[in-house]
């Protein structure tokens, strides 16, 4: 059997922008979206791709051209599209017919018939002995349209595109999305291509962040705008603005490039920008940009997530640590035996090990209700840079304590500040585990009504505002401080609601942000400065080595 890309490149045919009928050349977009699916195909692997991208790209020409191939060339294969408009559906059926009527006649397989919907792959014969002696492929292509009855239902599928998934009916998009995957077996060599440019925070922005977070099985594919050679026109000697400064450094673009941008954001985006980044983006980041009242600037934002990009942290990974019995206290964590295990999947990204004697911050926000996230930032507290990250969903109030406690420690024994709204486990159980550095914020005891000094930070009506608006000031002023991208991502969907809260926007989530504003917060409890070394004789009493076995000592 010959090859998908030599087959489509020498027998299928397009009809092209400029009114012509032209032999089907990849582009470099579709080399690299036929990379990935060679890859998996050769590997014989189930084909499952998410595919985000600019508009125009040709994704759909090749995802057609592709099924085409394994429909027209396999027994027994069914292929099925599904459009977000009638329109679409008519234009990818008339793909098809394009690809048939001229295949080359010796590899033209047999048709028992053509609408405007399916294409048979049988013989067209009526004589029964002829149709038992030489029946055909028994496959077919069928093409639909999003928010028609039972679509996909009930049908033996092998193969699916679903076309531009962002902009379908949103009522039943995810029912009939379920039905669809549902119909598909998760064989060797099935395919499904999940497409579509970015329409807002929709359940294709959903599909997306499981994909990139590798907890669908789908493989996620971006591609910018500016992978697109025709993407470009004569550069007329204009000055780059600031935002073009940043994107040429970022994505090495051509002045070329940039000319194209600025005439695609007049002509076809209506002078809107924002349109532009969602329909042309450069990062999957700014396809799902938000429009509506973000809560930070959101340019200063994207310009932080474009320069870490390419960034990765120093370590990923999770602390491990022995137990011993304190016949006082119970069991306690042994300090000594605390260590730092490097795992890709690990919950915990180091971006500077820790500096002997230089002071740390650990904020962190506990998983509550409609929060499903533990997290923990790290700051060096003489420059407010986050240094770590910890984030995870699959664990409880124990073993995320546990974490924190280590990662304490880890940092010469920061000072944590842990949330309090949710459980006041995570506090106490770090003042069990003898931790000896936690935040400590001015209570009223509601019986007595006499102030008392606790531990853990309040997030509340009065708190919470300020918190929030010291964080905003800081990525304003010194986007360079924040180092995780996760952490970013979050910022971008953190809008003012109908009531002028500012809270994550339906669907997404806030604990990272909300983690880095306490970390912020509880810094004027620590000390500001680095302590120089001193002579080792002078150090020795009260140096951090000298306190790992405090809980063992004490």
């Amino acid at each position: 059997m010959i090859s998908a890309h030599d087959y489509i490149e020498r027998f299928l045919k397009i009809k092209t922008k400029k009114g012509t009928l032209e032999p089907l050349k990849l582009n470099p977009a579709q080399e690299k979206y036929y990379a990935a699916i060679k890859k998996d195909f050769q590997a014989g692997k189930p084909m499952r791709y998410i595919i985000l991208k600019a508009r125009q790209m040709g994704f759909s020409t090749l995802t057609e051209a592709f099924l085409f191939y394994l429909t027209a060339n396999q027994h027994y294969t069914g292929s099925l599209i599904i459009a977000h408009i009638t329109e679409s559906t008519t234009n990818l059926y008339g793909m098809f017919k394009t690809f048939l009527d001229n295949i080359p006649v010796q590899i033209r397989p047999m048709t028992r018939n053509q609408n405007a919907r399916e294409i048979t792959f049988e013989n067209p014969t009526l004589d029964p002995l002829e149709k038992i002696q030489n029946p055909g492929l028994g496959s077919y292509i069928k093409v639909s349209t999003a928010g028609s009855d039972g679509v996909g239902r009930g049908s033996t599928i092998r193969n699916v595109h679903i076309s531009e998934y962002a902009f379908w009916p949103p009522n039943t998009k995810k029912s009939t999305l379920t039905g669809i995957l549902q119909a598909v077996p998760n064989d060797p060599k099935t395919f499904v291509a999940i497409e579509s440019t970015a329409n807002g925070f929709d359940h294709f922005k959903e599909l997306w962040d499981q994909a990139v977070a590798g907890e669908s099985g789908f493989t996620p594919l971006f591609f910018a705008w500016y992978e697109l050679p025709e993407y470009a026109m004569p550069y007329d000697g204009f000055v780059l603005t600031d935002e073009e400064k940043q994107l040429q450094a970022a994505y090495n673009l051509t002045l070329d490039q940039l000319t194209w941008r600025r005439w695609c954001i007049e002509a076809n985006c209506s002078g809107d920008v924002d349109l532009f980044k969602q329909e042309y983006p450069s990062c999957p980041e700014e396809a799902f940009l938000m429009t509506g009242r973000p809560v930070f600037d959101n340019e200063k934002v994207m310009a932080r997530i474009r320069e870490l990009t390419d960034r990765k942290p120093e370590r990923t990974g999770r602390f491990e640590y022995k137990t011993y019995i304190n016949p006082r206290f119970g069991e306690l964590i042994d300090d000594s035996s605390i260590k730092f295990v490097d795992d890709p999947r690990g919950e915990i990204a180091i971006y500077q090990s820790p500096i002997p004697l230089c002071p740390y911050v650990l904020g962190g926000d506990t998983a509550g209700d409609g929060s499903d996230y533990f997290t923990g930032h790290v700051l060096d507290n003489t420059t407010g840079a986050q240094v770590a990250r910890y984030r995870e969903q699959k664990t409880d109030e124990g073993l995320y304590t546990a974490q924190m406690y280590c990662l304490g420690k880890w940092y010469n024994t920061a000072l944590i500040g842990l949330e309090v709204n949710f459980s006041t486990y995570p506090v106490k159980e770090l003042q069990r585990l003898r931790y000896p550095r936690q935040y400590v914020r001015e209570s009223v005891d509601k019986i007595t009504k006499d102030y008392a000094d606790k531990y853990g930070f309040n997030t509340n009506s009065a708190t919470r505002p300020v918190i929030v608006a010291n964080l905003v000031t800081i990525m304003r002023e010194s986007p360079e401080l924040v180092n995780d991208l996760d952490t970013l991502r979050e910022m971008l969907v953190f809008v003012k609601n109908d009531k002028g809260r500012p809270e994550a926007a339906e669907g997404e989530h806030d604990d990272l942000v909300m983690g880095l504003a306490i970390a912020h917060q509880i810094r004027s409890q620590q000390k500001m400065v680095y302590e120089k070394p001193k002579e080792e004789k002078e150090r020795r009493a009260g140096s951090y080595d000298s306190f790992l076995n405090f809980g063992r000592n004490g």
